[in-house]
């Protein structure tokens, strides 16, 4: 998926620890194995430091994996990698909470905690 596609804006807080959270209740990517749909919802909390992502951006973004081939495991990773780099937070969560497929469901929970080099 593409970074680019994701946008930011300045916090506008940035002295101020707060949290947001994001909810996509129809995230959709592909199994590589079968081709058939996944579906899932992916939750995002996030503490800002000195920016925050567009929503609209990151829509499209998570549009962009409707018709990918991917593991949750590597889709969730992926969402957050992509997130920690574009926003630089504080600290961030992605949950892929993902549909029952043969009677098992799945949650993967992925998180980043900023740690300055002296810790």
């Amino acid at each position: 998926m593409s970074s680019s596609t994701l946008e930011t804006f300045p916090n506008p807080r940035p002295e101020r620890d707060f949290e947001i959270t994001i909810s996509c209740p129809e995230f959709t990517s592909v199994c590589p194995k079968t081709g058939l749909p996944d579906f899932g919802e992916i939750r995002i909390a996030y503490v800002p430091d000195q920016t925050c992502v567009e929503l609209k951006s990151l829509k499209y973004y998570l549009l962009e994996f409707r018709n990918k081939g991917i593991f949750y495991e590597a889709v969730t990773n992926q969402i957050l990698d992509d997130l920690v780099a574009v926003t630089r937070p504080r600290r961030m969560t992605v949950v892929g909470n993902f549909s029952a497929r043969g009677g098992i469901t799945t949650s993967v929970t992925a998180t980043f905690e900023y740690r300055a080099q002296n810790d």
